[in-house]
């Protein structure tokens, strides 16, 4: 069975947690002791031998759907990228969280080690940042951006105006210096808590454009109205979507300043309806259940074991037993060829 499928199953007891609030909005990621149990492992940290992709950026992009902003954008380009060969792509929101390689997430190390094994395909990662007005900040380590920039209209809302800034604004600008495939089967996309609903709602908008979600202690509750997917997915016709799902038990359990409870505003049981919703529908769903709290450990945790499911079956040029060409590790692109006089 699934190690992930049987982070389903815990039992272990519920601890009450604090929320952390800004006007019934969790703004921070703060993690509790019940968090200290998620460690990094090897895939996420550096390894000896593994050829490192480069880190591109920071970059701007300006925007005409959400006008008058800009963000920062960074660019992973790994080493076996190769511009004669369309590359696949995962945009990351929050980019500075998931671009960082002494956080939670450190993608561009897990990307390195993951496309050196075969495990993932030669992918492109794109970490974009919310936008911000010309008076605003940008969105850092120590302010995600909710209370700073234009995060909470771009993040939370179910409207399809992020998925256009996306798909006609950031990857034509990619477009211009990479060869990206234009498969949608080819491109994930993902993030954590409002970066996690506004993934999901990026591709529930344009599944034509990007058919993998990475969704970690998601906001799917009312901040703008997000407590509603779970039955929205339940209404719609099923879309060719491939989802993972990540939360913890202690989740900002939607107890309000009042000690009234709000289901709306349960995290982690929105995220249960959520699951639920998708099996129902048929889609293509994992999920693991732990017992953190708003907080990043464990998504980065288990980050390298998500991302082998999500490109699981990506295409591998042979399956000829009596032909390994294609079955030691990737080199780099440069490297991939003899040298003269070798």
């Amino acid at each position: 069975m699934n190690l992930l499928r049987r982070l389903r199953s815990h039992r272990l007891p519920l601890l009450l947690t604090p929320l952390v609030l800004l006007l019934g909005v969790a703004t921070s990621l703060v993690a509790g002791p019940l968090d200290d149990v998620y460690r990094l492992g090897p895939d996420s940290l550096p390894q000896e031998g593994v050829p490192k992709g480069r880190v591109v950026g920071p970059l701007t992009l300006p925007s005409q759907v959400f006008t008058n902003t800009t963000r920062h954008y960074w660019v992973y380009v790994p080493a076996q990228y190769d511009a004669s060969k369309a590359a696949a792509l995962m945009v990351f929101q929050d980019g500075h969280a998931f671009v960082s390689t002494n956080g939670e997430y450190r993608v561009p190390n897990v990307f390195d080690n993951l496309i050196h094994r075969r495990e993932m395909p030669v992918t492109l990662g794109v970490f974009i940042n919310p936008g911000r007005r010309p008076d605003q900040e940008e969105s850092s380590s120590k302010d995600w951006g909710d209370r700073i920039n234009n995060r909470p209209t771009e993040y939370n809302e179910l409207d399809d105006a992020y998925a256009r800034m996306i798909v006609d604004e950031l990857l034509p600008a990619l477009k211009k210096d990479y060869n990206l495939s234009d498969n949608p089967e080819d491109r994930a996309i993902g993030g954590a808590s409002s970066g996690a609903i506004c993934a999901f709602t990026v591709a529930w908008h344009r599944p034509d454009q990007f058919r993998k979600v990475l969704s970690t202690i998601g906001s799917f509750t009312n901040i703008r109205g997000g407590h509603a997917y779970p039955e929205m997915v339940l209404a719609a016709d099923r879309k060719p979507l491939r989802v993972f799902l990540q939360d913890g038990m202690n989740d900002n359990r939607g107890r309000r300043r009042d000690g009234g409870y709000d289901p709306k505003w349960d995290w982690y049981a929105q995220n249960r309806k959520m699951a639920e919703a998708l099996t129902a529908k048929g889609y293509d769903l994992n999920y693991a259940w732990g017992v953190g709290t708003h907080s990043n450990r464990h998504g980065g945790a288990i980050l390298p074991e998500m991302l082998r499911w999500l490109w699981r079956d990506h295409p591998r040029p042979t399956d000829d037993p009596k032909d390994d060409t294609h079955r030691g590790l990737l080199k780099p692109a440069a490297a991939s060829e003899p040298k003269p006089g070798a």
